[in-house]
């Protein structure tokens, strides 16, 4: 059985780094060579990517994500920089159709915490893993990195170094056990890296409206370049316990040439966000 994802795995810079920079050149140029597949090269240049776009977006023709509820309309903390607003948390839609009743309770309980002034959870500001396909809407302000060779192909978040590995061209395990990024196998169809994942934990959510899942959990990802500037991906999300039918979203993403160069530690268990527990005086000292 091959070794599952884990978002625990932290990589050193100098590491994280160097696989950067040395894979792609020999090893996409063997995969490419005569007779091989044309494999897209999705890591040349130092290339990072980051997020165009802070939600998932719908696909035409299929079950919409989960979408934000339009008596709170939301205000990322670049809008309300650039308009003079508040910034708000997500509140999910739960007229969203597709979803099952037990599945919108959760969204409720997690609504209300927002609207009575808490702060919404995300695995990032949490120090938790993400799975799939949150992970993939981690890099806002630090980026994704894809190492790419023949049997693996690895995608790293600079800001803690959190890791997905696909293996490519393999069936999946038996018998898997569930973990926070479950088991992706992949494969290469022209110009597109296909990932399929299963076996995740229900431990995390779907997306940033804290939309839950169950462990039949089945995602796949399209991930192609539209430009040599621009990265897009298609998922599709299967979960018959929790949705009525599939959904499909897209998501994209902007090219930077960057090496990673810092490490960053992220502690779990971070649930009071933002309380420093600043010293307050309970009486004048004069």
């Amino acid at each position: 059985m091959r070794k599952s994802s884990s978002g625990l795995s932290v990589l050193a810079v100098a590491t994280l780094t160097g696989l950067v920079c040395a894979v792609p050149s020999g090893e996409l140029a063997a995969q490419n060579g005569a007779g091989q597949r044309n494999v897209p090269d999705f890591s040349s240049g130092l290339a990072g990517w980051v997020n165009l776009g802070g939600d998932f977006q719908p696909v035409a023709g299929a079950p919409e994500p989960s979408r934000n509820n339009p008596a709170y309309p939301y205000v990322s903390n670049q809008a309300a920089r650039a308009r003079g607003l508040q910034p708000t948390f997500r509140v999910a839609d739960l007229t969203h159709p597709n979803i099952k009743p037990w599945a919108k309770e959760i969204m409720k309980r997690e609504n209300d915490k927002v609207l009575a002034g808490g702060i919404a959870y995300t695995p990032r500001s949490s120090c938790m893993p993400a799975g799939v396909p949150l992970f993939n809407m981690f890099p806002v302000a630090e980026p994704l990195y894809f190492v790419q060779t023949p049997k693996r192909v690895s995608i790293i978040f600079a800001g803690d170094a959190q890791v997905r590995r696909v293996y490519l061209d393999v069936p999946h395990s038996k018998d898997l056990k569930a973990s926070w990024y479950g088991e992706s196998v992949g494969h290469y169809e022209g110009d597109t890296l296909v990932i399929d994942t299963i076996g995740q934990t229900a431990k995390t959510y779907l997306d940033n409206y804290r939309t839950p899942h169950t462990e039949k959990l089945h995602v796949v990802e399209r991930w192609k370049l539209a430009d040599d500037m621009t990265l897009g991906v298609e998922v599709t999300v299967d979960d018959p316990d929790t949705f009525y039918q599939p959904w499909k979203a897209t998501h994209r993403y902007r090219r930077i040439q960057r090496p990673a160069t810092y490490e960053e530690v992220c502690a779990e268990n971070n649930q009071h966000t933002f309380d420093y527990k600043i010293p307050v005086a309970n009486k004048p000292d004069f």
